[in-house]
């Protein structure tokens, strides 16, 4: 498995979070469909907050990443979010 860190902070990060928790559902239907799909957290802090998208290999990862992109892009332009910072590694374990 493989695993896509996002941290959002900066100028509109909190809003878009706030935004994410109202329309939760559309951003479940749009990470949710992605290839090898395995699990998705979004955490919101105190300025912004942090995804992180689990699939079954890189390439559904990398797809994760550019689903978020559209989706911010599309639904979110107006608050200016700075690109986030991306980690992403093998996963060594995984519980749920």
């Amino acid at each position: 498995m493989h695993a896509v860190i996002r941290s959002y902070s900066g100028s509109g990060a909190k809003e878009l979070f706030e935004l994410m928790e109202t329309r939760k559902d559309e951003v479940e239907s749009v990470i949710g469909v992605v290839t090898g799909f395995v699990s998705y957290t979004a955490v919101q802090t105190d300025d912004g907050g942090i995804s992180v998208t689990i699939c079954q290999d890189k390439a559904g990862t990398d797809e994760s990443v550019e689903a978020a992109r559209n989706w911010i892009a599309e639904n979110a332009a107006d608050l200016d979010t700075a690109a986030p910072s991306v980690s992403e590694g093998s996963v060594i374990v995984h519980l749920s």
